[in-house]
């Protein structure tokens, strides 16, 4: 099983082929793509994608969850992946990103820095849609009142502060600048997560697999950078005879920072 969960790993890491794969594991291409897909599964139903995510199936958690952000200002981005070309003119279109110049698809991700966790992801939007789009049929997640930081593509958006832009044929003033800098210096934390979520080169590269898979593994990814980060915890628990591993149970961090320790979170997540 251990040798069947790092071929898993390996293939989210570096991206290799599953025919390379079956070499390094000395398997056949096909069983190294079935244990990739039973253990990716297994994974993806086992470490949520984010905080919203792990919480969606118990309401009053969430609610509780949501009031307590409303102290922290939460911070916006989107980053895209190239895809394959969709065939055919009119499924191309929507795919399209004019920034990139190429067929993508976007992810957003909201994160709180304070207790360096991801909030709530979006998975798998158009390349053509706009970042403001996808942030505001996002928004009905979370409280009216809720502050966000985000980038210049979210100017206009009252719920997100953003730098100040250029004015046309002028120039930001020393005071717009320094404030430019520091809301730059804020938000860097989400870059930080984004860059630990695109070491796993499946969601760097172009994505090869299935178009209907795209959301699976990337959720997975979420789940596991959650996982390193410690906002997920596993606790194995061993056989005392024989010291084998007998269950694993999955509990969540919260930091002091997000008074959120609920025994009836903890229990349901155990």
């Amino acid at each position: 099983e251990e040798e069947q969960i790092i071929l898993m790993l390996v293939y989210l890491r570096h991206y290799l082929s599953f025919q390379l794969l079956g070499i390094m594991f000395k398997i056949s291409e096909s069983s190294a793509h079935n244990i990739f897909n039973y253990w990716q599964s297994l994974f993806e139903g086992n470490l949520p994608a984010s905080l919203f995510e792990q919480v969606k199936k118990y309401p009053e958690e969430m609610e509780k969850i949501k009031e307590e952000l409303i102290q922290h200002e939460l911070i916006v981005d989107a980053t895209e992946q190239p895809v394959e070309r969709p065939l055919g003119q009119e499924e191309q279109k929507p795919y399209y990103s004019g920034k990139q110049k190429r067929h993508t698809s976007k992810n957003q991700i909201i994160i709180c820095s304070e207790i360096k966790e991801i909030v709530d992801v979006v998975i798998g939007e158009i390349g053509s849609k706009s970042d403001v789009k996808i942030f505001r049929e996002s928004l009905h997640k979370f409280h009216k009142e809720q502050g966000f930081l985000g980038d210049k593509a979210y100017v206009g958006e009252f719920q997100v502060t953003t730098p100040k832009k250029k004015p046309k044929n002028g120039e930001l003033s020393k005071e717009e600048k320094e404030k430019n800098s520091w809301l730059s210096s804020r938000r860097i934390m989400v870059e930080h997560m984004i860059r630990l979520l695109k070491i796993f080169k499946v969601m760097q590269e172009r994505f090869r697999l299935r178009k209907g898979r795209y959301k699976s593994i990337v959720s997975t990814v979420c789940g596991l950078v959650r996982l390193r980060i410690n906002a997920l915890i596993l606790n194995i628990i061993k056989c005392s005879e024989s010291g084998r591993a007998i269950e694993v149970r999955m509990s969540h961090c919260f930091l002091p920072e997000l008074n959120l320790v609920s025994e009836t979170l903890i229990s349901s997540l155990m």
